[in-house]
């Protein structure tokens, strides 16, 4: 097929042979199979902000660390060139977040080349060779159900122990080639960290596989794996290999009020102290100096 303009540039550098055809149009990217040397790969050329259907909420992008403060004024002013400078940060998350993952072992594409807005990856691919098929467009068995849905969520437990939340982890965002489920569309990866909103993103992407995998199997609805992950994740007790129930019970002890006030008291009667002890430093101070 003839070459996207916004591909010509690494057929140019050498990087692209040429393209084959194109795989998908989604709401953030057009993605093309391209031949790169011996091997084939794909080509996501990322569409402007004004022309794809996903709008970087400040939701996502709290957190997302800048180059520098004339960086982040800008982004913050909404100026020319704020917006340039966000949109290039909106695409350089996916590559960064695919990195990250893939050094921490979740099955993420493997990334290869970023090149003036298109990212080179590897082309997920089935037992035949041809690219793998989105969990949407695969009828599952019960069992099959059970299985991916168990797999996708270690991959969230792993993800999480990278610092990173998919943010928009659905039926649509994850690939199966023949040894299961590949995590794809990461350009709204979240810092967990950073970002005040990363626990309700996580229990969205949580209650999303939920839904779809307990169409084949019902008892997956009533599963709660989201707040159990983080209840893990804050208390630094969250690792790859967690065990897990899917069962969650809020902590409905009434505060014991008597307590608290203990605390509160006691901690005003340190700061008096230390106060007292700072005014006498002072005033010792004052005295050695008239003397």
């Amino acid at each position: 097929m003839r070459t996207p303009a916004r591909i010509e540039p690494l057929v140019a550098d050498g990087l692209v042979d040429g393209v084959i055809r194109q795989l998908m149009s989604g709401k953030e990217a057009m993605v093309y199979v391209v031949q790169c040397g011996d091997e084939v790969r794909c080509a996501k050329v990322y569409k402007e902000a004004n022309k794809r259907g996903f709008h970087t909420a400040v939701d996502y992008i709290e957190g997302r660390k800048v180059k520098n403060s004339r960086q982040a004024r800008a982004m913050a002013k909404g100026s020319r060139y704020g917006r340039q400078e966000q949109e290039a940060a909106w695409q350089h998350a996916e590559v960064d977040a695919l990195r990250r993952l893939a050094e921490a072992g979740v099955r993420v594409p493997t990334p290869y080349q970023f090149h003036e807005g298109v990212l080179l990856m590897e082309l997920v691919a089935d037992a035949d060779g041809e690219p793998a098929p989105r969990l949407n467009d695969v009828a599952l068995e019960p069992d099959e159900a059970r299985r991916f849905h168990a797999d996708l969520i270690r991959q969230v437990v792993r993800m999480l122990c990278a610092g990173i939340v998919h943010g928009d982890l659905s039926e649509y965002n994850v690939l199966l080639d023949e040894n299961g489920p590949v995590i794809i569309d990461l350009p709204q990866a979240v810092d967990a960290a950073a970002n005040q909103n990363a626990s309700a993103i996580l229990a969205r992407d949580v209650n999303n596989l939920a839904t779809y995998f307990g169409q084949f199997a019902p008892e997956l609805l009533e599963t709660h794996y989201a707040p159990e992950i983080w209840a893990l994740y804050e208390s630094g007790k969250l690792h790859p290999d967690s065990v897990l129930t899917g069962t969650w019970t809020p902590d409905d002890t009434p505060a014991d009020l008597d307590e608290v006030m203990q605390v509160i008291e006691a901690a005003k009667t340190e700061d008096a102290i230390r106060q007292a002890g700072r005014a006498a430093a002072a005033a010792e101070g004052r005295w050695q100096a008239e003397e």
